[in-house]
């Protein structure tokens, strides 16, 4: 997610800005010989809830679209702004930002991809008819009237954004926002075309009514076995592609992921099953790509359902839970514990963990025991809960380890439960959870990206969590006129979550992969993403 490049999230632009030049593509080195058949596998996880970017909230889905779909810009690998569908951009006291598009660029239909388009598609998602997971997106990036318009409070046409002509593309923000460039390439801000959506309603993610903007196509989609992308001629910059089509498989068996990339069925995993990394890593190094992510996995509570509508149960839970040993032993792939729902190091900030992160674990335990007895919980009286993940192999066994640390320490009984990824969504968007295991990846380099999550009437706080002071620490952040100012405003952001604990962070991420040596261009950015279009096959 995500030429004068523009290194995000360091400061305020001064003045005018104009931005042009190649974007990230396909780069293949000189002397390479090439397969003759450029058809690249990725195991993706799951099944995705939908292709409509405006409907989906995960890499699942996001992992596809940005393979299908184009945004006005892009973040490079190494964090440098790229054009995409908008060639360049000029802003005039960071606050009233100019897009100009390129010329020529095409649906994959044929017909005109236009400023109107961008229009509509923003106004769609922030309308709260689609119920977007991101509705409140633009919101978060300033943008004149989206935080409104989400709430219902006004109509999708006074969003601050308009079509001064088929090319040229204004976006007008209540105030500066140092991070709006990088917010600007997220996946739910790629344009959609009007006429299809209107045209086919519900249905228009169909392959025989699909249309996008991307370096690919869809071409096929038979549920829970396979997704296919074949290249898109019609692409701006077709020229730099190399594969020409992309199957996407929904395996959510880590264990059965690794067996068909070793038959040779996949040519990238979508992660490293944890009980197999160290034995991978031995017979299969020069295949093991492993690399930093900013995601943090969490345990989420519904803080509006007894008993986690009580701080001291949420807090006795998190000081209860060795997280150290789920890093190192459960996991053991370099994963960091946590502390923060965001990161230690993130967009030029660093934060402090809480007081209670360097205690002893015996110290941590006894506070969490005296907790939850004025909470009225003892060994006459136990916590019993319900602990949602969605299937998987590695979180069946983060759930195993994290109950068995509460049934020793605490007596607390915490009841495992598993659903399909769809499903545990549907039940985190309805509250109908104790608790449930989530993460989150970061949408671009900066903090807030993770705690709007927590956000007051955020469409994203599925735990409910609510303080004011909180909202008001975040506002000052966006506010903030330096890096330095605006981390002081994170950190008293995180210092109420670690108060508060609407959430326990669990572990920071990093992201495994087995990939095949045939496969060239595989670059996975800070988000974890990676890009067909950035990639080839070589000959083998």
């Amino acid at each position: 997610m995500k030429q004068t490049r523009i290194r995000f999230t360091r400061s305020l632009l001064a003045a005018a800005i104009l931005c042009a030049g190649a974007a990230q593509a396909a780069s293949v080195p000189q002397g390479t010989a090439l397969a003759e058949k450029q058809e690249l596998v990725r195991n993706n996880g799951s099944e995705p809830a939908s292709l409509d970017p405006h409907k989906v909230e995960s890499d699942v889905e996001f992992n596809i679209i940005s393979d299908l779909f184009d945004g006005l810009v892009s973040v490079s690998p190494a964090g440098e702004i790229q054009p995409r569908l908008a060639e360049k951009w000029e802003t005039k006291d960071n606050t009233v930002w100019t897009f100009h598009l390129r010329p020529g660029i095409t649906w994959s239909d044929g017909t005109a991809i236009t400023a109107q388009d961008v229009v509509w598609s923003w106004q769609r998602l922030v309308d709260p008819k689609t119920v977007s997971p991101y509705a409140s997106y633009p919101g978060s990036m300033l943008i004149v009237n989206a935080a409104d318009i989400a709430e219902g409070k006004k109509a999708p046409d006074t969003l601050g954004v308009k079509a001064l002509n088929d090319t040229t593309l204004e976006v007008t923000l209540t105030q500066p926002n140092a991070a709006f460039l990088p917010m600007l390439a997220h996946p739910s801000l790629m344009p959609l075309d009007r006429t299809l959506v209107t045209r086919y309603g519900e249905k228009w993610t169909q392959p025989e009514h699909f249309i996008s903007s991307g370096a690919y196509k869809l071409s096929q989609w038979v549920v829970n076995e396979r997704i296919v992308a074949e290249r898109n001629p019609r692409y701006w910059d077709n020229a730099h592609t190399v594969i020409n089509k992309v199957t996407y498989l929904p395996i959510a068996s880590e264990a059965a992921d690794v067996n068909r990339y070793k038959a040779g069925e996949i040519d990238i995993t979508y992660t490293v099953p944890i009980n197999q990394f160290a034995q991978l890593k031995k017979t299969m190094g020069n295949e093991l790509n492993v690399s930093p992510q900013l995601a943090t996995y969490y345990y989420e509570f519904n803080t509006t359902r007894a008993p986690f509508n009580d701080v001291r149960v949420r807090k006795a839970l998190n000081l209860a839970l060795d997280k150290t040993i789920i890093a190192d032993k459960v996991l053991g792939q370099g994963q960091r514990p946590a502390w923060l729902i965001s990161q230690p190091d993130i967009g030029g900030v660093t934060l402090r963990n809480p007081d209670y992160a360097s205690w002893p674990m015996e110290k941590r335990i006894a506070e969490a025991k005296k907790l939850l007895s004025e909470a009225g919980y003892d060994e006459g009286h136990p916590l019993t809960f319900h602990l949602l993940y969605n299937t998987s192999e590695s979180h069946q066994r983060i759930a195993i380890a994290a109950s068995s640390m509460w049934k020793k320490n605490l007596g607390v009984e915490a009841k495992l439960q598993n659903q399909e990824w769809k499903t545990m969504l549907d039940t985190m968007h309805t509250h109908s959870f104790d608790v449930v295991r989530f993460a989150w990846v970061a949408d671009y380099d900066d903090a807030s990206t993770f705690l709007n999550n927590f956000r007051t009437g955020d469409s994203q706080n599925t735990s409910q969590y609510s303080n004011a002071a909180y909202d008001k620490a975040l506002i000052s952040a966006a506010k903030a006129g330096s890096t330095d100012e605006r981390g002081k405003f994170y950190q008293q952001a995180e210092d109420l979550l670690g108060q508060d604990v609407p959430a326990i962070p669990v572990y920071h991420y990093v992201r495994s992969h087995l990939v095949k040596p045939w496969v060239g261009g595989f670059t996975p950015d800070k988000l974890g993403y990676y890009y067909t279009k950035d990639m080839y096959i070589k000959k083998h």
